[in-house]
């Protein structure tokens, strides 16, 4: 039944300049068409404003065709045009162990912007101006409609699903350059690698049990589990809506576990020709290569 495929993703077909809305199938080959069902939009931030009764939506899905994932159909981020993307700093306590600082006693908050965004297969940009880009893979947590002051206990009552982030990071501007803030170090275009799909939240049974890995070129670098978690989901939800009203299709990058490449001796980091692979358990696989830039014409 497609009501246990509740897994969006965005995506264009061969041609077509359009993106449109679907469901991944189980076997994640094929994308259950959704643009074409009455009242559905083309993507699905305006999707999840609409709060629709998703086990209408599957029923009427169920007669819609079936694409094959191939050439003629590209995988975009599943959420293009988030109004908020927001990161946690520091929230996994291997990840302070391997650059032998504390944990934090609060979420260390910081943003990306939509420009870094690209799809689970696209590739990701080895710009000239840095030497030192980094892997990081991370939990995304969806936000499903308007969060203002939200206590803890009602957090993921605000959640619609979650998806996986590749937070690829150039530490030399994050760390010894532009002042010693994060923005340019993390918002380089194509610096987030986002997908495959936004998997509503009844499909996880346990947020804190979930696997998550990175491999460089077929060696794995990082292996977690979102259970070790300094700052959980609800805490953090609860801290952000005291000040920020966060809206449907925001993001909240939620923090990457140890192996990144800065922290190994001695340091690694992504070059051209490089190929990222993504996974976290219950979501899916992301595999983006590392590419040089283009040259103007």
């Amino acid at each position: 039944m497609l009501s246990a495929r509740m897994r969006f993703v965005q995506y264009l077909r061969k041609g077509d300049l359009a993106k449109r809305l679907g469901l991944l199938t189980d076997d994640h080959k094929s994308v259950v068409e959704l643009s074409g069902v009455e009242g559905v939009p083309c993507d699905l931030k305006t999707l999840i404003a609409q709060n629709p009764n998703l086990a209408d939506l599957a029923k009427k899905a169920e007669k819609q065709p079936k694409l094959p994932l191939n050439d003629d159909v590209t995988l975009l981020p599943p959420l293009t045009d988030p109004g908020k993307i927001i990161c946690i700093g520091l929230n996994y306590q291997d990840h302070c162990d391997e650059q032998n600082k504390p944990a934090p006693k609060a979420p260390m908050f910081f943003s990306k912007y939509n420009n870094t965004l690209v799809g689970p297969t696209d590739d990701v940009i080895a710009h000239e101006v840095t030497n030192k880009m980094d892997w990081e893979v991370e939990l995304v947590v969806v936000i499903g409609k308007v969060a203002r002051l939200v206590p803890k206990e009602k957090a993921f009552d605000y959640v619609f699903g979650y998806t996986i982030a590749q937070d690829i990071s150039a530490r030399d501007w994050q760390k010894e350059r532009n002042g010693g803030q994060f923005l340019l170090g993390k918002s380089m275009d194509t610096f987030c690698p986002l997908g495959p799909a936004v998997v509503h939240k009844s499909l996880i049974k346990d947020v804190y049990d979930l696997p998550l890995k990175t491999w460089i070129n077929g060696v794995e670098k990082q292996n977690g589990n979102t259970g070790d978690m300094i700052h959980k989901i609800d805490d953090v939800i609860n801290r952000l809506t005291q000040s920020i009203t966060l809206l449907p299709g925001d993001i909240i990058l939620t923090g990457t576990p140890k192996g990144v490449g800065m922290y190994r001796s001695p340091p690694e980091y992504l070059k051209a020709g490089d190929v990222i692979k993504t996974e976290i358990d219950g979501l899916g696989t992301m595999t983006n290569q590392v590419v040089p830039p283009c040259k103007p014409n």
